[in-house]
């Protein structure tokens, strides 16, 4: 059975173009709000979202994410909301696939197992938990594989050829190659590096490859996406919701705010492989 990412990649390699991936927090800056935004997504332009898991201790985000899951958390989001989320948001949209991101622990305490089936019953299509190497792959990924979730592991610049094999084994849908070293949104990624870094992964794989990390501007989307199969921004939409907040006086709306940021991105994502040429 063809899930919803494979079915999405396959349309955009027939429109030859990259994905444009936007990850927004779940409950930022409330349920709500939140949902407006996730429900705004595809038609701004976004081909994929990834909708974060707030969590309390999330090592590996920038400031602006952190913040993200901090207002979210403060504002009652639990793992159960971001569920119900998604099952509101597929009442009026059953093509574009939502990824949960995040860490193990809400997870855990959840209950993986129904967590996987409750996952399944509203309508995600895969996970990414940043925290769960390839070594504990049957704590969650070997249940969530074999439940039907795809399960997307991440690839960095210090991923070597060695390494690859173990981090690709029980990796589907795609894989989610992070650009640079550090914490999210902390720097700008560099094309060239990162077009020959999708080529050394796409040699282990036939998996789609997907960059994220310091992508910011329609610019800096179709430059990446002349080398990759997808182009992941989040720190950017976060930031513009952070704005929205602090700007309610001034009328500012952040699902606007978010809007206008995924639409630029998308005519970024869509000038791509014209550029190449």
């Amino acid at each position: 059975m063809t899930t919803r990412i494979e079915a999405r990649f396959a349309k955009l390699k027939d429109e030859d173009r990259p994905a444009l991936v936007t990850f927004v927090m779940a409950g930022d800056p409330d349920q709500e709000t939140a949902l407006k935004i996730v429900q705004s997504l595809p038609e701004a332009g976004a081909d994929i979202i990834e909708l974060g898991m707030p969590f309390s201790d999330p090592m590996a985000d920038g400031p602006a994410i952190q913040k993200a899951g901090l207002r979210a958390l403060k504002a009652g989001a639990t793992l159960k909301k971001t569920l119900a989320t998604v099952a509101e948001f597929r009442k009026s949209d059953d093509e574009t696939p939502i990824i949960l991101m995040g860490y193990f622990n809400p997870i855990y305490i959840y209950g993986v197992d129904a967590f996987v089936k409750d996952a399944l019953e509203v309508g995600v299509d895969g996970l990414i938990v940043v925290d769960l190497p390839p070594e504990m792959d049957e704590e969650l990924c070997l249940p969530a594989l074999n439940a039907g979730l795809n399960f997307i592991r991440l690839a960095t610049p210090t991923t070597d050829d060695k390494r690859l094999p173990a981090v690709l084994k029980n990796t589907s849908g795609f894989v989610y190659y992070v650009s640079i070293t550090g914490i999210t949104g902390s720097a700008a990624p560099d094309a060239d590096k990162v077009a020959a870094a999708v080529g050394r992964i796409k040699r282990h794989t036939d998996l789609p490859v997907c960059v994220g990390f310091g992508v910011r501007s329609a610019e800096q989307a179709a430059e990446i996406g002349r080398g990759a199969d997808g182009v992941v921004v989040g720190s950017a939409l976060v930031s513009a919701i952070e704005a929205a907040a602090k700007d309610e006086a001034g009328g500012l709306d952040s699902v606007t705010a978010v809007s206008d940021i995924v639409k630029r991105l998308a005519d970024g994502v869509r000038t791509a492989r014209l550029a190449k040429v």
